[in-house]
């Protein structure tokens, strides 16, 4: 199918299915996402870079270039959870057939929800020292791991199904070499989320606490004690995963900051104009980068470190970009989304507060720096790191 084929296809089916205005209610909310996300699975039009046998469309990468495009165009409900981007591609790589055939669909087809825990309060940054452990009991079929410790900083975890987590099965001192990836029922006993609220006012990551959780050996994806290999796939994926997506949705929001601009009156000014100028060339050098990414995962099937750049300069971007439209706004850029005077129901500075985690999220900057320097550069590494590598 030609490409212009292909664009007017996704287009003419997101328009003629298109959900309609996101509901205010949070339970209502869920239930029109989980509907979009069956809509587009059913009609086959799910999954753009997932393989054909697990749901997937397997497009080419100048057809997934243009999803994202078009899907951001259309401005229709993203994907539920964190699984989508993350967790698929470590289960399509090291999942057995059983899991692969229990898991992929329902994920793909928002039946569902997965959540990520992997960050701990003691454990963020320094990852191999996560403390959550995993004890095994029995053997055969009906072995399980009994699992106790705090998990942080797990967005949608609150309406997830499963939790992909990374747990301590080696001794206290084994760092990377003792973690396991586990699979973990949110709903089962023992497992209690608690919902964070953040500078937005509204709460979009949570707490985990897991006491005396049972899960199957079963649900482990890859060997016991060689989860490390899993936690680079997922996180270069997660970093991957961001980069087209933000590529499309940053060309509308910048779009839609340059006709702020213009109705704020300030476009005649030479200073405001340079710094659009200035985000023009970002998005563009962010489209670019997400296209490289891409082809590096459809060339080497992994992202590789690569992915922390384009990490790195996102989490930048949007900072910078949401200052700038606050400064823009002038007074009215301290009313909030509730407020009746805020400028377009106060998005820019829910933006503004919303952005603030940009470079904490998915590897903080910091990190992020070190792997572009130590992994991409070839740069001496800096002796002030613990001795196992970080990753988050």
């Amino acid at each position: 199918m030609t490409d212009a084929r292909f664009r007017t296809e996704l287009r003419d089916f997101l328009t003629d299915h298109h959900p309609g205005r996101r509901p205010k209610d949070r339970a209502e909310r869920l239930t029109w996402q989980k509907k979009w996300l069956a809509t587009l699975y059913d009609a086959g039009f799910a999954g753009p870079s997932w393989p054909r046998e697990y749901g997937g469309m397997g497009l080419s990468f100048a057809h997934q270039v243009i999803y994202q495009e078009e899907y951001a165009r259309a401005r229709v409900p993203g994907p539920l959870g964190t699984g989508l981007g993350i967790a698929a591609p470590t289960l399509i790589t090291y999942g057995s057939p059983e899991q692969k055939e229990r898991f992929l669909r329902p994920m793909l087809r928002g039946d569902s929800v997965w959540a990520q825990g992997y960050s701990e309060p003691a454990a963020g940054s320094d990852l191999p020292a996560l403390r959550t452990t995993a004890r095994r009991e029995g053997d055969g079929p009906e072995a399980v791991y009994v699992v106790n410790g705090q998990k942080v900083w797990n967005s949608s975890a609150d309406i997830a199904d499963i939790l992909f987590t990374l747990v301590r099965t080696g001794p206290p001192d084994s760092r990377q070499d003792g973690i396991s990836y586990l699979l973990i029922d949110a709903h089962a006993p023992g497992v209690t989320i608690k919902p964070l609220r953040d500078l937005t006012g509204d709460a979009h990551f949570c707490e985990i606490f897991l006491d005396d959780v049972r899960v199957p050996v079963a649900d482990r994806i890859g060997e016991e004690n060689g989860g490390w290999p899993l936690v680079r796939t997922s996180l270069g994926h997660e970093r991957a995963a961001g980069a087209m997506n933000q590529a499309a949705l940053y060309r509308r929001v910048l779009d839609e900051l340059v006709e702020l601009a213009h109705e704020r009156g300030a476009t005649a000014d030479p200073l405001v104009r340079d710094r659009l100028a200035d985000f023009e060339i970002r998005v563009r050098i962010m489209r670019l980068t997400g296209m490289r990414t891409i082809a590096d995962i459809l060339a080497k099937g992994e992202p590789g470190p690569a992915s922390s750049t384009s990490r790195l300069f996102i989490a930048l971007f949007e900072q910078d970009l949401h200052e700038f439209a606050v400064d823009l706004l002038g007074p009215y850029g301290i009313l909030g989304r509730r407020d009746p005077h805020a400028v377009q129901r106060g998005r820019w500075v829910w933006g503004f507060l919303r952005t603030r985690a940009s470079t904490i999220g998915a590897g903080t900057a910091e990190i992020q720096r070190n792997t572009i320097a130590e992994q991409v550069l070839g740069l001496p590494r800096d002796p002030a790191m613990p001795t196992a590598e970080r990753t988050r």
